[in-house]
């Protein structure tokens, strides 16, 4: 199975901002496009990790069941 996120990223008089649709906090901005999507690759390292950190505070002490999941980033060009 695949998984696929879709970044979006728009043209505004300041340059670029970013955004990713189905990760809520994943967005930032920059003055080229190429920037925009290198700001965009970290926001969401960091929202990543800030919600595990979250999850792994909210679970501490109970017993869970914790299985990795893998998915490659699609890449889409168009804007």
């Amino acid at each position: 199975m695949q998984f696929q996120l879709t970044k979006v990223f728009q043209k505004v008089p300041e340059g670029y901002i970013g955004l990713v649709e189905e990760l809520p906090g994943a967005n930032t901005q920059g003055d080229s496009l190429e920037e925009t999507r290198t700001n965009l690759e970290e926001a969401i390292e960091l929202v990543l990790e800030a919600n595990r950190l979250l999850s792994q505070e909210q679970l501490q002490g109970q017993e869970v069941i914790r299985e990795s999941v893998t998915f490659s980033a699609a890449s889409n060009a168009k804007i």
